[in-house]
């Protein structure tokens, strides 16, 4: 019995280790924390106390799930259209709403106008800023016209003075920029640390649920994209909205990462300007060039964002190499997909001009091509800018393409095809079976590369039309 109560008394006065980051316990000691991935933060800090809860009393009774009122969760619309898109139709009261992006891509530029048009007599709407003055705020406000009287603005960086701004103007919607610029003096560390971080958003996101109001969070990302923060900043919000966009184009991407009230398969386009940011019902036109005559190198595809197909160019040039290892230069394209590209075409499709050449590609309006989709695109373009041929005008092709050099079947072909044939084009290159076919819109099935690359004209049919035109002109 005594040796059974000593090993009870060593096993309470083991010490325990916590992390200075993120807060994080455990029994032993660990060089490496394995919550926040931190070096060097694990120390001792005594001995952990014994806790039991009891069953206390409940807050509401448990209902059958038919009883339970739906009608206190319908979502209330922003005022920008491609943004309730993304939500699943607006925010809903009590939701809790995380939007990250790169600096400088517009996520505060956004979130002003969301929160100026959101604003009325019946719901009040605070700005609470803990990167920039107010006079700072209104001055881009004034630049993009979001002002409105029902707008409360507010600069702050401790957590009780933005739950104290919550009980004096009772806002239906609360807009915070950023979390990581907001810290609680009751929590050790700076603010943007693991531990603040997750205290600030677990305080606002308690204050959210009690209050029905709808709170939009910036959020902060790493030099790799990723959200700056604990993750469990993400289990706890609502949504998790990804604000994607190159600094040098107009064209600004909001994806739905996490999205507990609608799906998230939608895509926001959004084009920033001089005079803010506006969203784009129709965005395809700014992936296009408009030409009288088709120039070599180029090719247009469909992708889908989301569940929104978008009719994209690819451009691609190739010129003699000056040093023994030629370039290969891409933008808006991943280069591994690139290069399978270049191999495919030179094993399968017979072109041995583009081993020994700089090799350029890119997409036009800033937009990325990451889908499989814009295989058959890019191996098009490629092959016409090598035998400086261009392809048929009204042209777009659709279709993965393989190490073997077929061509392989992608989702939505029907939607895609509808788009194209919306926006004019008249011809298209896809895989077999592709479904029903637009009206107008004529429809080559292409079963390798082998059968694409035919849709090129051969240099003797140019050669020939050549000279006529020299005949004619003499």
């Amino acid at each position: 019995m005594a040796a059974r109560s000593s090993s009870r008394s060593s096993a309470k006065d083991r010490p325990s280790y916590r992390c200075t980051e993120c807060g994080w316990t455990t029994a032993k000691w660990l060089g490496r924390c394995p919550e926040c991935q931190a070096w060097g933060t694990v120390e001792e800090y005594g001995t952990p106390a014994v806790r039991t809860t009891a069953p206390g009393r409940v807050t509401s009774a448990a209902l059958p799930i038919g009883q339970v009122d739906g009608r206190q969760a319908t979502a209330r619309g922003t005022g920008v259209d491609e943004l309730d898109r993304v939500l699943g139709g607006g925010l809903v009261p009590g939701a809790v709403v995380l939007l990250a992006g790169e600096p400088g891509v517009g996520k505060s530029t956004l979130l002003l106008d969301v929160a100026a048009k959101a604003a009325s007599e019946e719901h009040r709407t605070l700005y609470i800023t803990g990167e920039e003055s107010a006079s700072q705020v209104r001055l881009r406000a004034d630049r993009i016209g979001a002002l409105s009287e029902h707008l409360y603005l507010a600069a702050e960086t401790d957590l009780s003075a933005v739950l104290g701004h919550l009980d004096s103007v009772k806002p239906s919607l609360l807009v915070l920029d950023s979390v990581q610029t907001v810290a609680s003096p009751e929590i050790d560390g700076a603010p943007g640390g693991m531990a603040q971080v997750r205290e600030v958003a677990g305080a606002l996101i308690r204050a959210s649920k009690e209050r029905g109001m709808s709170t939009l969070l910036v959020g902060h990302v790493t030099k790799d994209g990723a959200i700056a923060g604990p993750r469990l900043l993400e289990h706890l919000v609502d949504v998790v909205l990804q604000f994607e966009g190159d600094r040098h184009a107009r064209l600004r991407l909001v994806r739905g990462v996490k999205n507990r009230y609608g799906a998230t398969d939608e895509v926001g386009c959004f084009e920033l300007h001089d005079e803010g940011i506006t969203g784009l019902a129709d965005p395809s036109g700014l992936f296009l060039t408009r030409r009288d005559e088709p120039v070599p190198g180029t090719c247009l595809t469909v992708t889908l964002e989301g569940r929104r197909p978008l009719v994209a160019e690819v451009q691609a040039l190739t010129v003699d190499s000056q040093i023994p290892s030629p370039r290969r230069t891409t933008s808006g394209l991943e280069t591994s997909r690139v290069s399978m590209m270049l191999a495919v075409l030179e094993q399968r499709g017979r072109i041995s001009a583009l081993g020994k050449r700089d090799i350029y590609s890119a997409t036009v309006g800033g937009v990325k091509l990451s889908e499989p989709a814009a295989d058959l695109a890019v191996a098009l373009a490629l092959a016409s800018a090598a035998s400086d041929t261009p392809l048929p005008k009204n042209l777009v092709a659709i279709g993965e393409v393989g190490l073997a050099g077929e061509v392989r079947r992608v989702t939505g072909v029907q939607r895609r095809l509808a788009e194209a044939a919306r926006l004019g084009f008249t011809h298209a290159l896809v895989p077999t079976d592709p479904g029903r076919i637009p009206d107008g819109m004529r429809v080559l099935e292409v079963a390798d590369i082998g059968d694409a690359l035919r849709v090129l004209p051969r240099r003797r049919e140019r050669g020939e039309k050549a000279r006529a035109d020299a005949e004619d002109r003499g």
